[in-house]
């Protein structure tokens, strides 16, 4: 996972102090420990003051906490159990797929992540906090997981890699029903990201939105943004890993632009220096010869005055 993942927004500076001041172990950490959905190794992501990591550990689990404010080390390797509680709520749209991306990241492709969330708020927006006279945000979230527990106060969702979850309706859609033995980069809610099977550079990797359809503009506006939330997280994670020069990046819409899977994606493609003879027009050399496009014009004005003799016809 990319230590660049820190979710807090200057727009919402003040999410930390939404945390609950209690001395005991939280509802859905309880909750699960009784379930037997605590397995192997834990984390507890957005631990405020650490009161579920310290139960965890005190009933035999090894456990870390992590807190961008209250335990800021970044956490790293893979975990069995990811648990991640009241966070989202306290979270811009944006920060909120921040952190989905980042406890894909970290979880195991066998493992699970229980994310708990407020069923109490009434109203999403920014308040005025009662005691410390600062705004903080607060706002409800659903989850398109599977819901293990619900109250009044509080719901529990179990998220698994898109490629570990067993679909209800099958089709023969390869971006519906990866394998299971792909590796998977990230994930968001609507989206997730695989190194491309059949690679045409290193850590070439596919973005396809969740949603079943062929045609990239036919998806909605927030689906969209949500694809692009994770090519940029997908670029920082190829440029940690990988090193590249640059990109290009590229999305195939219907058969005569050469699309052969009919359901979107996005191709992130890291390039390097030397990787092909001349790579001038990038993109555009899906057309032969037409991707180097600066050429000399003797008879043009513009190519005259030009001390390269360049002209961008």
């Amino acid at each position: 996972m990319s230590d660049n993942f820190i979710y807090c927004s200057p727009k919402n500076p003040n999410s930390h102090l939404s945390i609950k001041s209690r001395k005991f172990p939280s509802f859905p950490a309880k909750q699960l420990f009784l379930l037997g959905q605590i397995q192997g190794r834990v984390l507890d992501f957005g631990c405020g003051l650490g009161f579920d990591v310290t139960f965890l550990r005190n009933n035999g689990f090894e456990t870390t906490g992590y807190d961008p404010y209250y335990s800021p080390n970044v956490p790293h390797g893979q975990f069995d159990t990811i648990l991640c509680s009241y966070v989202l709520n306290v979270l811009l749209p944006e920060e909120q797929i921040q952190v989905l991306m980042a406890i894909a990241e970290l979880l195991k492709p066998t493992g699970k992540a229980f994310f708990a969330v407020r069923r109490d708020i009434r109203k999403s927006g920014f308040r005025m906090h009662t005691k410390l006279g600062v705004e903080v945000y607060q706002c409800n979230v659903i989850l398109p997981y599977k819901s293990v527990i619900r109250t009044e106060h509080c719901e529990i969702y179990e998220y698994r890699h898109f490629n570990q979850v067993s679909k209800v309706i099958e089709n023969s859609c390869p971006f519906c029903f990866p394998e299971k033995d792909r590796e998977l980069v990230t994930e968001s809610a609507t989206a997730y990201a695989l190194f491309d099977k059949y690679p045409v550079s290193l850590g070439h990797t596919l973005i396809i939105p969740k949603q079943h359809t062929a045609n990239y503009f036919e998806l909605s506006e927030r689906t969209k943004t949500a694809c692009w939330f994770v090519v940029d997280r997908v670029r920082i994670q190829l440029s940690q890993r990988f090193h590249p020069d640059g990109f290009n990046i590229g999305i195939n819409v219907g058969d005569a632009a050469g699309q052969t899977v009919p359901h979107v994606h996005i191709h992130l493609i890291p390039r390097y220096m030397g990787d092909v003879a001349n790579p001038k027009g990038g993109v555009r050399g899906i057309i032969p010869g037409k991707g180097d496009y600066l050429e000399v014009n003797s008879n043009c004005v513009k190519c005259q005055d030009l001390t390269t003799g360049l002209h961008n016809v």
